[in-house]
């Protein structure tokens, strides 16, 4: 669909209906011009990622529903979801393996972006933005780990509270001398269900807006010949043709309802882990697959890993608009850098299938 954007308004055969919602809500200021290559599977990443985000949320209000976030009763509540409750199996099986296939596409989109350099002027800040929105996830993984109260549940408390103590008085919120009027698994339990959330949801409304700022990142390299005071979505757009952005809305639901489909027949098929009764005299379980890149330098290093690697990797990813000092965003032009990120990529692979393979080792002191 050639053509120069903006010069003729995009519209809709559609019904009454259509028409009905459109004078009211305005639908049809959606159907604004994006870049053909949006509907590229790769650029619809982080779309597919928020849909699964919003199945998360639905099935997660479903389980609240049965979860009591006390230690005395939270392993026989995820029993009672499990055994009794109306599709609990089910959805939490859909919630399991869907947090996991949206950390894929999530990774995914992070790699994609930094492959064709969308993070650079003028959308340093979205880059920055999306680092925050990876680090909320995992919070939320982590938390939801710890909610299943099995044994590597409470491994995952444990660490958690040696990191908080590591962190001396900034860290008091992950202990337990934080309060004594509540368990640290309730409080976490808020972090779950409404603090992550609230962050997530805050981070990608500015993450989206700040995309309808900027304008979809045009292909790697094709910006780089623009005339000043030109964009390089006016330019793609020019170069390539564009789409109504709610047909790439449809593109992207498409693929979320697919992600939908592959996490509810996984769901369907294998049931979500709840591990062994918790035995406090014995660490034996190793962290989410997300995690294990991280389990080796715990070996080595001690727990302070845990505090420091983190720290130390999201700091790097946040500053990558500023280490890239390239001239053009092209792969070519760009070698070095993706270069370094393909040893990064490699490199962490490599951990974790190390950390799968080792025998589980003993990182926080046991209880007699």
């Amino acid at each position: 669909m050639a053509g120069t954007p903006g010069a003729r308004r995009l519209t809709f055969n559609s019904g009454p209906l259509w028409r009905w919602l459109d004078e009211r809500l305005g639908l049809q200021d959606l159907a604004y011009p994006v870049p053909a290559h949006a509907n590229n599977v790769l650029y619809t990443l982080g779309g597919i990622t928020l849909l699964g985000v919003i199945v998360l949320i639905v099935t997660g209000i479903y389980l609240t529903q049965f979860y009591h976030a006390h230690p005395d009763d939270a392993r026989e509540s995820v029993e009672y979801i499990i055994d009794t409750a109306r599709f609990g199996d089910f959805v939490r099986n859909l919630h399991f393996w869907l947090a996991n296939l949206v950390m894929i596409t999530l990774l995914l989109h992070a790699i994609r972006v930094f492959a064709t350099g969308a993070y650079r002027a003028p959308r340093e800040l979205n880059w920055v933005v999306g680092v925050g929105l990876l680090a909320t996830f995992l919070g939320l993984v982590f938390t939801g780990t710890v909610l299943k109260w099995d044994q590597e549940g409470w491994e995952a408390l444990q660490h958690n509270e040696e990191i908080g103590e590591l962190l001396g008085g900034l860290g008091t919120w992950f202990t337990t001398e934080f309060t004594e009027s509540t368990p640290i698994l309730e409080r976490l339990f808020v972090a779950h269900v409404a603090i992550l959330p609230f962050v997530l949801v805050a981070l990608a409304a500015v993450h989206f807006y700040l995309i309808k700022h900027h304008g979809i990142s045009s292909i790697p390299g094709h910006e780089e010949a623009r005339p000043v005071g030109t964009t390089d979505t006016a330019l793609a757009m020019e170069a390539e043709g564009h789409v109504p952005f709610t047909g790439h809305l449809l593109h992207i639901l498409r693929w979320g309802v697919l992600l939908t489909a592959l996490g509810t027949v996984l769901a369907l098929l294998i049931s979500a882990p709840l591990g062994h009764l918790i035995d406090p005299a014995e660490e034996e379980t190793k962290p989410p697959w997300m995690f294990l890149p991280l389990y080796p330098f715990e070996d080595w290093v001690g727990i302070k890993a845990l505090l420091w690697f983190p720290i130390v990797g999201f700091t790097l990813l946040a500053l990558v608009p500023a280490i890239d000092r390239f001239r053009a965003s092209s792969l070519r032009a760009r070698w070095p850098l993706l270069a370094v990120g393909a040893v990064v990529v490699v490199a962490l692979v490599a951990l974790a299938v190390y950390a799968q393979l080792s025998t589980p080792a003993e990182h926080v002191p046991g209880e007699e």
